[in-house]
């Protein structure tokens, strides 16, 4: 039976080679944007790593934490953190120097009508942090979106794909890595720009959307056929692990999961495990945002939990009334509005 906390526990046990990584890794890890969808379980999975490779370094999240449950798992796990709103002027001075930073602070959903606030989260921001721990290795966050679609039957996006962003928000996350590159260049700042294409935590996803549209019988559109996406777990591990394959000139990577997957066959499978039957709309198109990830599964190895195990544990999940972070991907965002 899955409850939270088994959710967690899964989410943030360390594998071998991170224990491993984590052993290799020196300084303390700091992490920029803590309390967000990804980040408290990746604050969970450093901890644990560190403890179990007897390594001497901190883990500090950093965040508004403005979800009293992120900050419960936050004291319940002895994580050190700081609250503060990193665009406070001066916040920034504020914190310790480290040699590790993780930034995952961005903004995305809202972005239409306050496109401002977009691109000062997701461009200014970064280009304060980038000047301030400039002597730090820094693992960027940014998103697949920055590349163009693709033909469904190709091989994906690879890092060699000339970003054609879609949109002000992709525009403002292709805006954050230019920012980074450039410090990179200016002050030889070691920095791995980690292009992420749907983490999968079973409170919030791609499958957790589909499911969600089943269960309510509400209709799945099928305009964006396909989709990649990766556990968060494994996720988490490679943003940990990245530290290590920073480098001045940046190093690009995608990372996602292994697999094409249909919607139109999630749901299907989704829907008999939920024992509802998926309603569709919509044509589906030869084209979707997919990427490439054989360079990062070559550095880092494969995803250890499979696409037919993920859609099997989403529909557990909500099966046992798990909790929903109410925070839709949209993924069938064609025009990037979001």
């Amino acid at each position: 039976m899955w409850t939270e906390e088994i959710l967690d526990k899964k989410l943030s046990t360390p594998s071998q080679k991170l224990i491993d990584d984590m052993m290799k890794i020196e300084g303390d890890i700091m992490i920029l944007g803590a309390g967000g969808k990804m980040g408290p379980t990746l604050a969970l999975l450093a901890k644990r790593a560190i403890e179990a490779s007897n390594s001497k370094k901190r883990v500090i999240a950093v965040s508004r934490f403005t979800d009293p449950i992120v900050s419960q798992l936050m004291k319940d796990n002895e994580i050190e953190t700081i609250s503060m709103d990193l665009m406070e002027p001066g916040a920034l001075s504020r914190l310790p120097d480290v040699p590790n930073i993780i930034f995952m602070a961005g903004r995305k959903f809202g972005t239409d009508g306050q496109e401002a606030q977009t691109w000062a989260m997701n461009v200014w921001l970064p280009s304060l942090v980038a000047e301030r721990f400039k002597h730090s290795r820094i693992v960027v966050f940014s998103s697949g979106n920055i590349y163009p679609m693709v033909p469904i039957h190709s091989v994906g996006a690879t890092e060699e794909t000339p970003p054609a962003p879609i949109g002000e928000y992709a525009m403002s996350c292709l805006g954050r890595e230019r920012v980074f590159e450039y410090a990179s260049q200016k002050y030889g700042t070691e920095v791995f720009i980690y292009r992420l294409n749907y983490a999968i935590d079973l409170r919030y996803g791609v499958l957790h959307d589909i499911a969600l549209n089943i269960l309510n019988e509400k209709p799945i559109n099928l305009s964006t056929s396909c989709f990649n996406c990766i556990w968060q777990g494994d996720a988490n591990e490679i943003a940990l692990r990245a530290l290590l394959h920073a480098g001045s000139p940046i190093v690009r990577m995608n990372i996602t999961g292994p697999e094409t997957v249909s919607v139109r066959h999630a749901a299907t499978e989704l829907g008999k495990l939920l024992g509802k039957n998926p309603i569709f709309e919509g044509e589906e198109s030869n084209t979707a945002y997919l990427n490439n990830a054989a360079k990062a599964m070559e550095t880092f190895g494969y995803p250890s939990v499979s696409i037919n195990t993920l859609i099997r544990w989403q529909a557990e999940w909500l099966l046992a009334e798990g909790r929903s972070l109410g925070k839709p991907t949209h993924f069938e965002e064609r025009k990037g509005n979001f």
